[in-house]
């Protein structure tokens, strides 16, 4: 069974005649198995990317690529995944840029003084928790990102 290292991968199958029509031939290409590691993953995945563009696979290609499927699935999910850290003030910035707002505009929706919004963008006062959850209904957001 070959490694399908970068140097060596050309597109596998050219044309659906070139696909393996049974599930033993299509193991001779690739072997599926429990992924490991992300070399493990890149081979599993072109392998599947490479069948997928296909819409009619007989029974024995699709239980193929189903298998594949699953372990590159199973791969991916094991995968810790570390979001960055973001303050709710960064949230509250972000969403204010989004849909075009400014320090007055958020005065204006938490119906403060004019002087608050822009407090609250340089970090000088902090959200209460109306305020967050008037934040929250008005760009239909979870609550638990402004408080982080």
């Amino acid at each position: 069974m070959k490694t399908l290292t970068p140097k060596n991968r050309t597109r596998p199958f050219a044309s659906y005649a070139d696909i393996p029509k049974t599930y033993r031939e299509l193991c001779q290409i690739y072997l599926p198995r429990p992924i490991h590691d992300d070399a493990e993953d890149a081979e599993a995945t072109y392998i599947m990317n490479a069948l997928a563009v296909f819409p009619r696979l007989n029974a024995e290609q699709r239980d193929y690529f189903d298998v594949l499927t699953e372990f590159v699935d199973e791969f991916d999910k094991s995968k810790v995944i570390e979001w960055p850290k973001i303050s709710g003030l960064d949230v509250l910035k972000h969403l204010l840029e989004e849909n075009g707002m400014s320090a007055a505009d958020l005065s204006r929706i938490l119906k403060t003084s004019r002087n608050l919004g822009a407090m609250i963008l340089r970090g000088e006062r902090k959200l209460t928790l109306d305020h967050v959850r008037i934040l929250s209904r008005r760009f239909r957001v979870s609550a638990d990102l402004f408080l982080q």
